[in-house]
């Protein structure tokens, strides 16, 4: 396996998903219109650019990074491994060692660019999907794969990290990350907030309190959105009638969406957008436009709902590629370096698949332990039962046995 693998190529999508526009209305027993396959390009907003998908440099008027050659091969090697990292734990999925995964997969510019934008007292509240943020913050890449192997509720001590356990609640870590900020802001402390959330999270109520919260407050927190196009099946302009970034103007706050697949820009908006939040001048939100290259989780299909030309169109804005490209227009590594790289990243994967095979088995009456503490007949029942379901199972495999005996 390559480190630079993107998703393998997508069927056509069905007719079947609808109209891809929010506005007018449907006859009554009208046919139901295909789902466009297109999406209008004049009608989006620029992006805040720094690196094009052939790897050229180009300037923006307010934003702005000046790497030396090893920082730049330091995001290069961050989202390579993380890809590897990611890569690995679909396969073990897939194997049957983790019950669910929830990949990244053309993601990793823009939760590196971010992640690396922060300091080491900042705080980080993530979703399910933030395994870049997570290797920026220094969290063991194993260390995520415990609650999704159902063995434990996360694996690492937040505050060791400053980065929050995993979130499955779509969009409640932005409540959490408004109050801590509002928190920080009455410590007088001068460190920022950051909360990772999906476009599909910013049609949730608590992301509306959190906005209204962080604005009424001037709480120092950066909402990163990142934008990848689907909300498992239902695609963006399903959700909103104005760019996601655009939102944030109702609220009070400003906002810009970034080019997600452009580390060196979400590097630079991110860094600016928690040293505005450091002096004082409230929330900004952050809208990261890239694509989910692969399932939205594994038990999803993304070849029911999505057509194989967009997904191949964004293949061609790889984020690992395009900054690949760039190191080697300005001669900033070489071919020793990417192959050390590929080593390393081989290394990672062989260590992953060896601590998650040596992981004990999720222990399944644990789900009725500390519910109350000091118990419940219901939990009691309920218990029973389910023991009981459960040697069930024993009992018809003993049988089995004995059957096969005679």
């Amino acid at each position: 396996m390559t480190v630079e693998s993107t998703a393998a190529r997508k069927p056509r999508r069905t007719s079947a998903g609808g109209t891809g526009g929010t506005g007018g209305t449907r006859r009554t027993g009208a046919k139901k219109a295909p789902q466009s396959k297109s999406r209008p390009q004049s009608s989006e907003p620029p992006l805040v650019q720094l690196l094009t998908p052939e790897g050229e440099r180009v300037e923006h008027p307010e934003y702005s990074v000046d790497l030396s050659p090893e920082e730049l091969r330091g995001l290069y090697r961050d989202m390579v491994l993380t890809r590897r990292f990611d890569a690995e734990a679909t396969a073990l999925q897939r194997q049957g060692e983790l019950g669910l995964w929830a990949s990244l997969l053309g993601q990793e510019a823009a939760q590196i660019g971010s992640g690396r934008a922060l300091r080491d007292d900042d705080y980080v509240f993530p979703t399910y999907r933030e395994h870049g943020v997570a290797w920026c913050r220094g969290v063991d890449p194993t260390n995520l794969l415990g609650m999704f192997r159902g063995v434990n509720h996360g694996g690492w001590d937040p505050n060791t990290n400053n980065f929050h356990l995993y979130t499955i609640v779509i969009g409640s870590q932005t409540l959490h990350a408004t109050g801590y900020a509002m928190g920080v802001a009455k410590d007088g402390a001068d460190s920022a907030v950051i909360a990772y959330f999906g476009d599909g999270a910013s049609s949730q109520g608590d992301v509306a309190e959190a906005f209204t919260f962080s604005a009424v407050y001037n709480a120092p927190v950066v909402f990163f959105c990142q934008n990848n196009q689907w909300a498992i099946s239902e695609p963006t302009e399903r959700q909103t009638r104005v760019p996601l970034y655009q939102r944030a103007q109702g609220y009070g706050f400003p906002g810009v969406r970034v080019d997600g697949n452009d580390v060196l820009a979400c590097l630079a908006v991110t860094r600016a957008a928690l040293e505005r939040a450091r002096r004082g001048e409230g929330p900004m939100l952050v809208e990261a436009f890239t694509y989910r290259m692969g399932a939205h989780t594994t038990s999803d299909d993304p070849t029911k709902y999505r057509a194989a030309e967009e997904t191949e169109s964004w293949q061609a804005k790889d984020p690992i590629l395009r900054l690949r490209r760039y190191l080697e227009r300005v001669g900033a590594a070489d071919e020793a370096f990417f192959a050390a790289l590929e080593a390393e990243s081989e290394t990672l994967g062989k260590r992953v698949r060896d601590v998650v095979r040596a992981m004990p088995q999720p222990d399944r009456m644990a789900i009725f332990d500390h519910v109350y503490a000091d118990g419940h007949a219901l939990v009691d029942e309920e218990r029973a039962q389910f023991a009981a379901y459960q040697a069930s199972f024993d009992d018809g495999a003993a049988d089995d046995a004995a059957e096969g005996a005679n």
